[in-house]
């Protein structure tokens, strides 16, 4: 067991005080303890999910008699009552939802039930489908799977091709972060109400750390070396934050340190800036029926600097808790809910600009969704591939994680440098203070590890 910080155990608190309030957000069947033909599910409100949650009772209880109790709630509140029923093992759900930040860290616990002999032995499953870089960071320290993913995204650059033919600018195929800033100002110069770039300015380890991280890694800096000391004011790194910083302020959105993936994504949209660099999931609003720049934007790479890619990884993935009772009806759930099956079944129940992709080869070859998706398909699965989640920089790290560093205490550490880093968007203090007080934050946590 890792010692819990004083975040999670304030979390676990605060998900034990709130327990009846959450209740009244289950599914049909509520969340008494599953048993027999039935088990508990506890999931985030993503649409993906709740168009899994329309399904479920139609096709998987009909064809397998497994009724499915979910429990769904907001991402804050989903990990806390997550962690809570997890920690405890009191195995009132028999699946949740949890990302490749959590995998390994609860599979260490001895939280999750391992899945490697389900998959073995389903031979349906196709488990060979998964794309490498998924499987990969859900994976535990001793090399057994556990979490299967529901759908998986990386990171790239969105940008306006009218707008760039407009005045003569051309993208690279493969951009630097140098050439993405010199091509953010000259569009902030050449149109009146339009920004050259948007990037998250946003606190939190999910919003302004996410893509800022990213280019911490190509510019050869980290926040932790492989012996725990803390980098966070390393040349390398305060190089990569500054620049961030930087161009965010000369050329990105108004009011920036205030501005998250949905900001960003409305200022896309509805043209008040020229290039986005975020998740690979933004695509799909932006070429959404209706949308106002459907087949007017461009996708290229994640811009590099000293690395040959940069994009993140991330997936919303089911695990099984150990404790669970009714592990074979969770499997059961869990590959439906993962299975190339399910894919086909919302491309044509629900519509294949839907369908939770981002984590099987054969994804990108159904006509159907490429023929919806064509536009940014190719590049966000190479993305995903390509991304390295042991070696994401120039140096070792002593955490997996490209946008996180794969620790229990990251939530925390990460939540409070971004309000630093948010700070020295808003031009409340210099990129040098607002590391300075980061680096002292990460020096605690990394002398923590040294001395275990």
């Amino acid at each position: 067991m890792y010692r819990r910080t004083r975040h999670t155990a304030r979390a676990l608190i605060a998900a034990t005080a709130a327990g009846t309030l959450l209740a009244s957000c289950s599914g049909a069947g509520g969340t008494a303890s599953s048993d027999g033909d039935s088990i508990n599910v506890l999931m985030v409100n993503n649409p993906p999910m709740a168009e899994l949650q329309k399904l479920t009772a139609e096709h998987f209880t009909k064809e397998t008699g497994i009724e499915v109790n979910f429990t769904v709630l907001p991402e804050n509140d989903v990990r806390d009552k997550i962690s809570q029923d997890f920690s405890n093992q009191a195995g009132q759900y028999d699946v949740a939802t949890i990302s490749n930040y959590e995998t390994p860290i609860y599979a260490k616990n001895g939280w999750l039930h391992a899945l490697d002999e389900y998959i073995q032995d389903d031979a349906e499953y196709d488990h060979d489908d998964i794309l490498p870089s998924m499987r990969q960071s859900l994976t535990g320290g001793d090399g057994k799977l556990y979490a299967q993913p529901f759908y998986g995204e990386s990171s790239f650059l969105m940008y306006r091709k009218d707008v760039f033919d407009k005045h003569g600018l051309e993208m690279p195929d493969k951009p630097t972060w140098q050439q993405v800033a010199d091509l953010a100002e000259k569009v902030d110069t050449a149109e009146k109400d339009m920004k050259g770039i948007c990037l998250r300015g946003l606190p939190g380890w999910g919003e302004v750390i996410a893509p800022l991280t990213t280019v911490i890694n190509t510019f050869g800096g980290t926040w932790f070396d492989e012996d725990w000391n803390a980098k966070l004011t390393s040349p390398e790194t305060t190089e990569a934050v500054k620049f961030y910083v930087d161009l965010v302020r000369e050329h990105g959105e108004a009011g920036a340190a205030q501005a998250g993936y949905a900001e960003c994504l409305n200022n896309m949209t509805q043209g008040k800036t020229a290039m986005w660099y975020d998740a690979t999931a933004g695509a799909g609003s932006l070429e959404a029926g209706g949308s106002p720049v459907k087949g007017k934007i461009g996708y290229v790479p994640a811009p590099v600097e000293e690395t040959e890619s940069s994009g993140w990884l991330y997936t919303w993935a089911w695990g099984m808790q150990k404790a669970s009772k009714n592990a074979d009806n969770a499997w059961k759930f869990i590959s439906w809910a993962s299975g190339k099956e399910y894919e086909q079944l919302v491309g044509e129940e629900i519509g294949w600009a839907s369908v939770p992709a981002g984590k099987r080869t054969s994804t990108y070859e159904i006509p159907e969704y490429l023929e919806e998706a064509g536009a940014f398909a190719d590049i966000t699965r190479d993305a995903i591939a390509s991304a390295d989640p042991k070696s994401p920089g120039t140096q070792k790290r002593p955490a997996p994680g490209i946008q996180f560093v794969g620790i229990p205490e990251f939530t925390d550490l990460g939540t409070k440098v971004s309000q630093q880093i948010s700070a020295a968007i808003a031009g409340s203090k210099s990129v040098e203070e607002a590391l300075k007080a980061s680096q002292r934050l990460a020096e605690k946590v990394g002398e923590e590890y040294r001395n275990r």
